[in-house]
């Protein structure tokens, strides 16, 4: 079996991301008849037409939706390792990077991340993106380049994580509450009305499960989509709010925090990229900042 032409690559790249012989050609400075061949040798070599005539374009098959990521990734790789290696001047790096985080991460630790950015590379700006879900589609295809989260069993294999600070559950109440006279225990805590924080509209949180076990609940009083609207509910009435305690120490000024009255194991908190991104210096230096602003040091 002879070697396949790994120059194809690049072709079918070109094929895909511009949807027509025509703009293909143009990309990689070729004449339409000499594209026109080159799609003629992929069909051969794969087996399938890719492209095919819909009115006047042309439009991708199952098959090259299926490869239009993994090509394009091989390319942008085989390009990386080709490109001669440079030292990244940060003090002029202009570039912008969006993080998809959640609200809580960006009270406690967007400012400090953009005083440490504005100090070291002044050209760089930051997007944050709201983070509603655990899907890593956008990692994969390049629309955000770090988020931050607990790593589950959802998130993609193929993501690089690195742990940015470990945090546990509390409750949290207003301060003039009834319950922030003497001990919170346990009959206290479950005789009170609670606020469930669910981004998707969820019956229960993972403080839920521990009780349950015991045979044990809260009583919701409402649900909530985020931990800044749970605590500004909390803040004016006498419900009660679980959270993340690192991640809402700044939105929980003037209210009274506590100790769950049951056990419950702390989380991780990391950060997620594509491993595209690893030998990429500036997004190296990102996570470094990242790191840094989360109080973890310096990257490694």
């Amino acid at each position: 079996m002879s070697a396949p032409d790994l120059n194809l690559l690049i072709t079918l790249d070109a094929l895909l991301s511009e949807g027509s012989v025509a703009g293909a050609a143009r990309r990689l400075r070729l004449s339409p008849s000499a594209m026109s061949r080159a799609l003629a040798r992929l069909r051969d070599t794969t087996g399938d037409p890719l492209l095919v005539r819909a009115g006047r374009g042309l439009v991708p098959t199952p098959r090259a939706l299926a490869l239009r990521e993994q090509v394009g990734g091989l390319v942008r790789d085989a390009q990386a390792v080709l490109r001669p290696s440079q030292d990244l001047d940060i003090a002029s790096l202009v570039r912008t990077f969006t993080l998809r985080v959640t609200d809580g991460f960006v009270e406690n630790f967007g400012a400090r991340l953009l005083a440490l950015i504005d100090d070291e590379a002044p050209g760089v700006r930051l997007r944050f993106m709201q983070k509603l879900d655990k899907d890593s589609a956008p990692l994969r295809e390049g629309a955000v380049d770090l988020e931050t989260g607990v790593v589950g069993e959802s998130a993609s294999p193929e993501l690089r994580t690195r742990a940015l600070f470990q945090d546990r559950y509390i409750g949290v109440m207003r301060a003039a509450h009834p319950l922030a006279r003497g001990n919170v225990t346990l009959t206290r805590y479950l005789a009170a009305r609670h606020i469930l924080i669910s981004r998707r509209g969820r019956e229960s949180g993972p403080m839920d499960e521990p009780l349950a076990q015991a045979g044990r609940a809260r009583q919701i009083a409402t649900i909530a989509g985020s931990y800044s609207t749970a605590l500004a509910l909390a803040r004016e009435t006498d419900m009660i709010a679980t959270v993340p305690d690192r991640h809402t120490a700044m939105m929980r000024e003037g209210m009274r925090s506590f100790a769950l009255p049951f056990a419950m194991a702390p989380f991780t908190v990391s950060m997620l990229w594509h491993p595209r991104m690893d030998g990429d210096a500036a997004h190296r230096w990102l996570r470094g900042i990242v790191l840094q602003a989360c109080g973890t040091g310096a990257l490694r």
